[in-house]
């Protein structure tokens, strides 16, 4: 039987009182707040573990079924968009009906849609079931912040997100060893069959252990139409941000479906300040520190993952390593994590967000920096260092603002809160991957020309520099079986040094954007309805 919490929140501002459980309180595993922790935290390192393993088995899976490069790039932006929509919504849906029924439903779908993905045999059902993946994904993350929410009294949430913030950097650096792995010594389809034992596990537990808590003014309707917009608005967003390097952002499409997005978001803002129950109260952002919070969320995405996208080609493509070498390379980047955020968790309890969070930043511009200074025979001590910098940088922000989005959102907007700062960093990372991609592209095309010629190579056509572009931007020379031994040499070297200087460039935005999230730290303070939660339970 599951017990149920009943929370009276008198405002958004206002402290939050836990009214008397309608049923005894819980006994044993059941409720206990470290054994939720840890049942939420297998079902996070699923969803967290896949965003990034299933890039090291693209290749296997584009050889093995035939599939075009376009196709392919479906495999990852189909699961991305369909989890970057749904979002929001999911928290709503778990808000409404429970976040233990949503997160349970959650586990059972990603897991089926995992092991359909690995008895597909054509790219189209793959593709199908990655979108599925992104949808049952999207109903388990606001759901696990949702249960820690209403498990842990304030003094512990910190904590609490802390570790649940590490699980999600570990499982996130984690995917390319794990991946590499697998598909070296398995296959590709073990990718995604290693989720279903995984959800097995976290389903078992969740029936054991996760107790349902719901507070009592929570939403009793949907609101279709806000619902409608929001997907509407965040499809058109995030579909420009994934075509944008195929069509240019000079290109008439991706500014439509830009214009579209910001139209369809003026009209869902309209349309919540006339409906009784909306999906996402605009009150909620009269929180200057959850406001801050979400806009703090989106610029360390764009930070660190549009950074980190062009380091693993750098040190597969210009260092020549491995997909199992480079993601042992960012072991500094996750060890890091790893110590780093159970330990923000504890200084952002004691000091409480703000100075944690602008020092990370602080750090994340200074690892960017850093970044922007590697060569093309850079040492690995000298990567290590900037990478650990990094990943230090990253833990308390991690932590820090999940705790301000969520703990600044009274209890029973607590799934849309999870929702909110799920989407934003879901947002930041594309955004961050499409504009330095951009940035990357201007750089390559501007210089590769001239450092071409300088290297005394033949001229070549519009259409084979068009080609040569491309390639670099990745780190990849131009080269053919045909080519000559010495030129190849000349042409793997102006690549290389081209690809660097784009690199660096990319990281100089990143830590500039890194720089403008310290001053957006400041204006963060510590959760005003966090005492809501832990109506019942152990401790």
């Amino acid at each position: 039987m599951t017990s149920q919490t009943t929370i009276d929140t008198t405002g958004p501002g206002d402290k939050a009182q836990t009214a008397p459980s309608d049923q005894p309180p819980a006994q044993g595993l059941r409720g206990h707040p470290w054994f939720t922790l840890i049942t939420v935290a297998v079902g996070v390192m699923m969803v967290a573990l896949d965003g990034t393993i299933v890039a090291i088995a693209n290749p296997a899976i584009q050889k093995d079924l035939g599939a075009t490069f376009a196709e392919v790039q479906w495999i990852t932006n189909g699961y991305f968009l369909a989890l970057a929509v749904s979002l929001i919504t999911a928290g709503k849906l778990g808000d409404r009906f429970g976040h233990r029924q949503t997160f349970l439903i959650g586990v059972v779908g990603f897991a089926a849609a995992s092991g359909a993905i690995g008895l597909s045999d054509s790219i189209a059902l793959v593709v199908t079931f990655r979108v599925l993946q992104g949808l049952f994904g999207a109903l388990l993350m606001p759901a696990a912040l949702g249960l820690l929410r209403a498990t842990f009294p304030a003094e512990k949430l910190n904590m609490a997100i802390g570790i649940w913030g590490m699980v999600i950097g570990a499982s996130t650096a984690g995917g390319p060893i794990l991946g590499g792995v697998l598909v070296e010594h398995v296959s590709w389809q073990s990718v995604f069959f290693i989720n279903v034992p995984v959800g097995l596990v976290a389903l078992v537990l969740g029936v054991l252990i996760l107790l349902d808590h719901r507070a009592q003014n929570a939403p009793r309707s949907f609101d279709l139409l806000g619902i409608a917009l929001l997907s509407a608005a965040m499809f058109c967003l995030v579909w420009a941000l994934i075509k944008a390097p195929t069509w240019g952002w000079g290109d008439g499409m991706t500014w439509a479906f830009v214009i579209g997005s910001v139209v369809l978001f003026a009209a869902f803002a309209l349309w919540e300040t006339k409906v009784k129950e909306p999906l996402i109260p605009l009150a909620l952002f009269r929180s200057v520190p959850l406001s801050a919070g979400v806009v703090l969320m989106v610029l360390m995405a764009i930070a660190f993952m549009g950074g980190l996208f062009f380091v693993t080609f750098y040190l597969q493509n210009v260092h020549g390593m491995k997909p199992i070498d480079a993601g042992m390379h960012l072991l500094p980047l996750t060890g890091m994590m790893i110590v780093g955020s159970p330990l923000a968790g504890a200084m952002i309890t004691r000091l409480g967000p703000r100075i944690p969070l602008a020092g990370g930043m602080a750090a994340t511009a200074i690892a960017m920096y850093g970044m922007s200074t590697l060569e093309t025979d850079t040492g690995s001590a000298v990567m290590s260092l900037w990478f650990a910098l990094l990943g230090l940088g990253l833990a308390p922000v991690m932590v820090g603002a999940t705790e301000v989005i969520v703990g600044n959102a009274p209890m029973e907007l607590s799934g849309v809160a999870g929702g909110l700062q799920q989407a934003a960093m879901q947002i930041g990372g594309s955004l961050g991957t499409a504009v330095l991609g951009a940035v990357m592209a201007s750089k390559v095309d501007g210089d590769l020309p001239g450092n071409w010629t300088a290297a005394g190579l033949p001229e070549l056509t519009p259409a084979q520099l068009d080609q040569a572009s491309e390639a670099v931007q990745v780190g990849v020379a131009p080269v053919t079986p045909e080519t000559p031994a010495e030129v190849a040499v000349k042409i793997t070297d102006v690549a290389h040094d081209t690809f660097i200087s784009g690199m660096c460039l990319a990281s100089l935005v990143a830590a500039g954007v890194a720089v403008v999230a310290v001053f957006v730290a400041l204006l963060t303070k510590r959760g005003e309805n966090a005492e809501a939660g832990a109506g019942v339970g152990h401790i």
